[in-house]
């Protein structure tokens, strides 16, 4: 695009993305990007890693006159989690609707199928201590006596030690 000024006010890719998909999740899901991204905060980390919303199912309505009725959020769930996400229905429609700033959910329906989920790198293992660090936390367990606990505390410390790069 050579010729073509530029007006120096870049965006963020995100918040492009967001523009881009809101209205097509909106319209296939009846779902927007802020409660799939904002999900793990809704339902806590240990339902987030095994679940995920799917779709907003609202109610059909024959003609604008019709009362509103809250939809039904359809959600992919694996295995051993539902039962737990079935016990918590009750607060997680109530945080949905927090969320979403009207009592726009009132059923939950449990889909069990696998979920995708990110997978965080490994940690990295501890680096080697020096001989002068081996030597310091030796000096300080050197007056416990119980074999036991003066093993776990070097573990500690070396862990603790060998975390510092």
């Amino acid at each position: 695009m050579a010729g073509t000024p530029r007006t120096g006010n870049a965006r963020p890719v995100g918040d492009i993305a967001t523009g881009i998909l809101d209205p097509v999740l909106r319209k296939k899901a009846g779902i927007s990007t802020g409660l799939v991204q904002s999900w793990e905060e809704i339902v806590g980390e240990r339902l987030a890693s095994r679940t995920r919303p799917e779709k907003i199912a609202w109610p059909r309505r024959s003609g604008e006159d019709d009362p509103f009725e809250p939809a039904t959020l359809i959600v992919a769930c694996e295995g051993s989690a539902a039962l737990h996400l079935q016990h918590e229905t009750g607060e997680i429609i109530a945080r949905i609707n927090a969320f979403l700033g009207f009592a726009a959910v009132a059923r939950i329906k449990i889909v069990q199928k696998p979920v995708a989920r990110e997978r965080k790198p490994a940690p990295r293992p501890p680096r080697a201590l020096s001989p002068a660090e081996a030597a310091r936390i030796a000096g300080v367990l050197d007056g416990i006596e119980d074999d036991a606990l003066r093993a776990s505390l070097e573990r500690l410390g070396r862990t603790i030690l060998g975390s510092k790069r």
